[in-house]
């Protein structure tokens, strides 16, 4: 069992702070604990002071967090906790009770209440955190918005996790608001912060301190803010419960130093600098975040370009590397780096550019034009969700883990909005000879600008049977990606080259700014995974229909047989179908 923490004899300032017990507690099983209890606990309300408030145990609640897991209930007293009630950031602070370690403050009890109620998680079991049969945070801890609407329970009379401050610093209120609902999908609370140079005592930690995750860092950076609960030797627990419940993980873990706390009636934050770099966060379960004071894992680098007729700027950024947060980490960096740079202006066309290299494997290309839309939306906005999409699909891959070394992107900006849509189209002559190169014009609405037409041509098959109707489809890249690949764009194989077939899919992707002409015959696409077996014989689908697990094969009813491009500068929309007759 363990009988103390080694919190370093060279600690000054908030060690100083702590009492004996506090500096090598002993513990408090959850077997031992009564109602009536009277304790305290540590945190930091401002600077660097670690600071002690009272509590009282109300109750057990056993089972709470999952079989054999329980938590106490306590509520918290004193005229600064009264005052602020319960803390985001205040997770993970160490609670004490008849002066041994009893565990860490996870938990709140509703919004608007009038007494600060937490929970908290037993020490036994932020120290031994379940590995197995943990679920979903929001599984496990809260009931879904609706839920609680559809049993009769009051809106916020749940005890949830307390919020974990997501730290922005660099990032405009602007981002925030449009990454909202996917940030408060995650359970974090969007705080804005800043960041403070690196001190040497940054990996003296206490209980009672504050670190976190650090996600993002470099010309702008996101991290997460717990307290932490208990330090033995080189082990750091804190939080009390988890930060995203992704079980063993490789993130970078740092120091944070309060500035203020934010005394809320609907939700009290700490406002916090985080500091520097002073280990690895190894462990993400249900009742804490566990980490290793040492050297930080490496992270991605991520430059963003961005130029216009005004000049050019060059930002830089490192994010971690992880399926679930590093998607919408890209989305966030790319759609801040865009909008707060001063050579950027709404109402323009933006040309993106750049490529995601990939450890083992080709870099991932990746080329698209957007254009200012009529909505109210920022024009940056299309870009990232972009950039999101196809680290989302890359990441989603079933073959194996991308390791993903290193992302460029350079966002090229032209005044004005180029787009173009389709009108009408129609081909030289509606009939043609096998072997035979047919022209197709197109007619084109630039935005607000004058209609004007295109040409280009696509060649017939020379085994073409006479009397067979072809279709010519006329339209954008996205339409011919369809036509062509039915709705597949990831494969669910287990082959070991799968991703790299996955990447040769997303490379070959048509481009938006382009118009494409198609030419279809009536022979069925077999879709396996991301092979395309196009004329298909009847005997290979009857062998596909056979199969006993189908999901990942698709059968298009036509085969593209040849198509052709116009680059044009802008986003291309719309749609035309032309009917070809063979002689």
């Amino acid at each position: 069992m363990l009988v103390g923490f080694v919190a370093g004899a060279t600690l000054a300032g908030s060690l100083c702070a702590l009492p004996a017990s506090a500096q090598s507690p002993q513990i408090l099983p959850v077997s031992q604990v009564r109602e009536g209890m009277q304790g305290y606990a540590y945190t930091i309300f401002a600077g660097d002071e670690v600071e002690k408030f009272d509590l009282e145990v109300i109750g057990v609640m056993p089972n709470f967090l999952g079989p054999r897991q329980s938590i106490i209930l306590v509520q918290l007293k004193g005229p600064k906790v009264e005052h602020t009630g319960v803390v985001a950031g205040m997770s993970g602070s160490p609670v004490y009770l008849e002066g041994k370690l009893a565990g860490a403050l996870s938990l709140k009890l509703g919004v608007f209440t009038k007494e600060a109620i937490a929970g908290v998680t037993p020490i036994e079991d932020v120290m031994n955190p379940p590995t197995s049969g943990s679920g979903s945070v929001a599984a496990q801890l809260a009931l879904p918005n609706n839920a609680t609407s559809q049993v009769g329970l009051p809106s916020g009379s749940t005890l949830e996790p307390i919020a974990t401050p997501l730290v922005f610093s660099g990032f405009q209120s602007a981002t925030l608001q449009q990454f909202l609902p996917q940030i408060q999908g995650y359970g974090f609370v969007a705080a804005q912060g800043g960041t403070a140079a690196p001190r040497p005592d940054d990996k003296h930690l206490a209980p009672g301190d504050m670190a976190g995750m650090v996600l993002v860092t470099g010309d702008a950076s996101i991290n997460s803010a717990c307290t932490v609960t208990a330090v033995e030797a080189d082990r750091v627990f804190l939080c009390g419960h988890p930060f995203l419940n992704l079980g063993d993980v490789q993130l970078p873990m740092a120091r944070s130093r309060v500035v203020t706390t934010l005394a809320s009636e609907l939700a009290s934050t700490k406002i916090v600098n985080v500091g520097g770099s002073i280990g690895t966060i190894t462990g993400d379960h249900l009742t804490a975040v566990s980490g290793k004071l040492g050297a930080a894992p490496a992270m991605i680098p991520l430059d963003l370009e961005i130029a216009t007729g005004l000049g050019q700027k060059k930002l830089h950024f490192e994010m971690v590397n992880h399926p679930k947060l590093t998607p919408l980490l890209v989305a966030l960096t790319t759609f801040n780096g865009i909008t707060q740079n001063v050579i950027y202006g709404e109402g323009t066309t933006l040309h993106l550019s750049g490529e995601i290299g990939l450890r083992g494997h080709a870099p991932v290309q990746i080329e698209n034009t957007y254009a200012p839309g009529d909505s109210l939306s920022p024009d940056s906005l299309p870009i990232a969700l972009g950039v999101q999409g196809i680290f989302t699909r890359l990441f989603m891959n079933t073959y194996e883990i991308p390791s993903v070394e290193r992302i460029s992107l350079k966002v090229e900006s032209v005044p004005g909005r180029q787009s173009f849509t389709i009108d009408s189209a129609w081909l030289e002559k509606g009939e043609a000879m096998p072997g035979q190169t047919i022209r197709v014009r197109v007619l084109l609405h630039p935005y607000r600008g004058t209609p004007r037409v295109e040409e280009t041509s696509v060649r017939v098959p020379d085994q073409i049977a006479h009397g067979t109707s072809l279709r010519v489809l006329v339209g954008d890249g996205e339409l011919l990606n369809r036509a062509s690949r039915g709705f597949a764009f990831s494969g669910s194989g287990g082959s070991a080259t799968g991703l790299d077939q996955l990447i040769s899919l997303l490379n070959r992707e048509r481009r938006n700014d382009r118009l494409y002409v198609g030419l279809f015959v009536p022979s069925p696409t077999i879709l396996w995974d991301d092979k395309e077996l196009p004329n298909a014989p009847l005997s290979q689908i009857n062998v596909v229909d056979g199969r006993p697990a189908p999901g990942s094969v698709q059968v298009l009813r036509e085969s593209l047989a040849s198509e052709a491009s116009v680059p044009l500068g802008g986003p291309v929309s719309g749609v035309i179908s032309l009917n070809l007759q063979i002689r």
